[in-house]
């Protein structure tokens, strides 16, 4: 099943279920005028959104309408939790090696999770907004699973069991910023704005055996101004995977149903100038900042600019039949003025 939610009716939007090729969605207020209500209600309104799904996938829905993902939020406009890991140890290993610094032995066996801001995330089509580029503006491509309610200190065996819904999400991240954040001892604050999430949020049985050991094996896409960057497998050098997420974030906690559990950014280990970059035959990167660690070890300093005003990002993914599984995120940089 995939779902959407559009920008009508309040800050949270109007709940659709979207037909399996992206072209059609129907509304479903009688059964969950939202996403969240949705999840609240799970195991009494899925199957009521599983008959308007098959419906229409077979052309039968009464009701459908054509299915613009300009005209979308996030599938949640806000949630009650959204909790980043960063599951591929090759990306951590490469940001700490271009400072010379070694990877702890515990990052291995032990999760890495952060809390980001929740209360407002932006739209799949919605510009990145920033007031300076002396921020270093970075997009940074990843998966990420909705939950519903998670027992505090439950097993990752019954946390798989929990996973409702995936989606792709842009955690842009302002790269300059980070260094003197992290230096006070408490973490990402200023240096973490609103994320973008893909138009359409699905159930794990739609990516078929891609769907395995609560991994997503497809390549994650990644466009820079229109030219390739990146297609690295989601599931492959995943470190921990999202039930070992869930469960971790879990730990000290119950999660409430609608909580969003990120990947981190996808990486793939990989040799070769510059790591392996598309145009060297390789599976690219999901960030710039991986690119810029590759060129730092390499050459000493990053040659590879941040995102400039007027840049664009555009993160998918494909099946095997080469159909988009979510929609895309598209993404352009837009400057902003501070309020006065």
């Amino acid at each position: 099943m995939k779902l959407a939610t559009l920008k009508q009716d309040g800050r949270d939007g109007t709940l659709v279920v979207v037909s399996r090729d992206l072209t059609r969605c129907q509304t479903v207020g009688g059964v969950a005028q939202t996403l969240q209500k949705a999840l609240d209600e799970w195991d009494v309104v899925k199957s009521e959104l599983d008959a308007v799904y098959d419906a229409l996938n077979h052309g039968a829905a009464r009701h459908a309408q054509p299915f613009i993902p300009a005209e979308c939020h996030s599938p949640l406009p806000r949630a009650y939790q959204w909790a980043d890991g960063s599951a591929y140890i090759n990306h951590v290993e490469l940001v700490r090696k271009a400072r010379g610094a070694v990877l702890p032995p515990e990052f291995h066996v032990d999760p890495l999770i952060y809390q980001g801001g929740s209360d407002s995330f932006v739209g799949p089509h919605d510009p990145i907004e920033a007031c300076d580029e002396a921020w270093g503006i970075d997009f940074e491509a990843e998966v990420a699973v909705i939950t519903g309610d998670v027992p505090i200190g439950t097993s990752a065996a019954n946390a798989a069991h929990q996973i409702r819904l995936l989606m792709l999400v842009n955690d842009v991240s302002l790269r300059n910023l980070i260094p003197a954040e992290l230096a006070k001892g408490f973490g990402f604050y200023q240096s973490k704005p609103a994320s973008a999430f893909s138009p359409v949020a699905v159930t794990p049985d739609e990516l078929g055996e891609a769907w395995s050991n609560t991994k997503v094996h497809l390549p994650l896409r990644v466009a820079l101004n229109g030219q390739p960057f990146g297609c690295p497998n989601a599931g492959v050098d995943m470190t921990f995977n999202f039930a070992q997420l869930v469960a971790h974030a879990a730990r000290t906690r119950e999660l409430e149903a609608g909580s969003i559990i990120g990947s981190g950014t996808v990486s793939n280990k990989q040799g070769g100038l510059h790591g392996s970059s598309i145009g060297n035959g390789g599976v690219g990167y999901c960030c710039l900042a991986e690119v810029r660690m590759y060129e730092t070890i390499e050459g000493g300093k990053p040659t590879t600019p941040f995102m400039r005003f007027g840049d664009r990002v555009r993160i998918e993914m494909l099946d095997e039949q080469g159909a988009s599984v979510f929609g895309a995120i598209d993404q352009r940089v837009d400057q902003v003025l501070a309020a006065g």
